[in-house]
């Protein structure tokens, strides 16, 4: 069963424009929100294996900013950076690129894998006045609650991209698959939300260009995490953190926030890794206040 959209109403009061850009030798698909005549403009990075729609139920509650919000390479409508291993340090660098090119200087939001790409491009030299990283990753993947599962979804990703390659790309796309994935992550009890939720990610998790970005995508983001970036983040950092991820538990997004300079942790209960569709409104709430402008003329 599929759910309506519960944001769509406030979704479509809001102008919405699909615009590309070359970055690092490729194509870079990406949508621009709300009034082109906003001071504040944000650049949006979704998280692994989905695009640029996962975010927009945030896009719908932050009245009065122009968003900025492209497909990673590899996923959705963006193709993967031609000549390219999908690292870490290969999406800091065309976030680096994307952000310098469609909106210098505007701060930056990751979610989830996200966070990770933010989190080494800032600190690798993207310059921003802010960073906001909703549902970090603040843990290694492999040693989280779930670290089990973790080590099946690498047997899955490896079996994909192993298998000849109809069937290999068969199997990482299956729906039954993707519906387990989405089951597992869903706290909600509120039974609309929860099918939205699932075909959301029904509809856009299985959008990757194929099977080897895919894999490479799920290595980076399985082998790295917020935590060996944080220390070169000089910039305010809001963390916003769900006290039920199983991702990442809420224990070590607090020790997270201490390796930070100066970050803020925001943490919202009653949900888990789906800040984005599950609680979009408190979370767009605090990111409003991240970005208001401060005493000192800041923002």
């Amino acid at each position: 069963m599929s759910g309506p959209n519960p944001y769509a109403e406030r979704l479509a009061a809001i102008p919405v424009e699909r615009r590309e850009v070359d970055v690092l030798g490729g194509t870079t698909a990406y949508w621009v929100y709300g009034d082109p005549h906003a001071e504040t403009t944000l650049v949006l990075v979704h998280g692994f294996r989905g695009d640029h729609h996962g975010l927009e139920p945030v896009v719908a509650h932050l009245d009065g900013v122009r968003v900025v919000s492209p497909d990673l390479p590899g996923f959705g409508e963006t193709p993967p950076l031609p000549g390219t291993v999908h690292t870490i340090d290969a999406y800091a660098r065309w976030l680096t690129a994307f952000a310098a090119a469609t909106a210098p200087g505007a701060p930056v939001l990751g979610h989830s894998f996200g966070s990770i790409v933010v989190a080494a491009a800032v600190a690798g030299g993207l310059e921003t006045p802010r960073v906001i990283l909703v549902n970090p990753i603040g843990a290694p993947a492999l040693e989280g609650p779930r670290g089990i599962l973790t080590r099946l979804a690498v047997l899955y990703y490896r079996a994909g991209a192993a298998l000849p390659r109809r069937v290999g790309e068969a199997l990482l796309r299956n729906r039954l698959i993707v519906r387990v994935m989405s089951a597992s992550m869903a706290k909600t009890r509120d039974r609309g939300l929860r099918a939205f939720v699932h075909d959301q990610h029904d509809t856009y998790f299985s959008r990757f260009a194929d099977r080897d970005v895919l894999l490479q995508a799920f290595v980076a983001s399985v082998s790295n995490d917020v935590r060996q970036f944080a220390p070169r983040i000089a910039q305010p950092t809001l963390l916003i953190a769900a006290q039920l991820d199983d991702i990442t538990p809420i224990e070590a997004e607090r020790r997270l926030q201490t390796l930070f300079p100066d970050a803020e942790l925001v943490e919202i209960p009653a949900v888990g890794h789906l800040i984005h569709y599950e609680t979009p409104q408190p979370a767009a709430e605090a990111i409003r206040r991240s970005l208001a402008p401060s005493g000192d003329g800041r923002r």
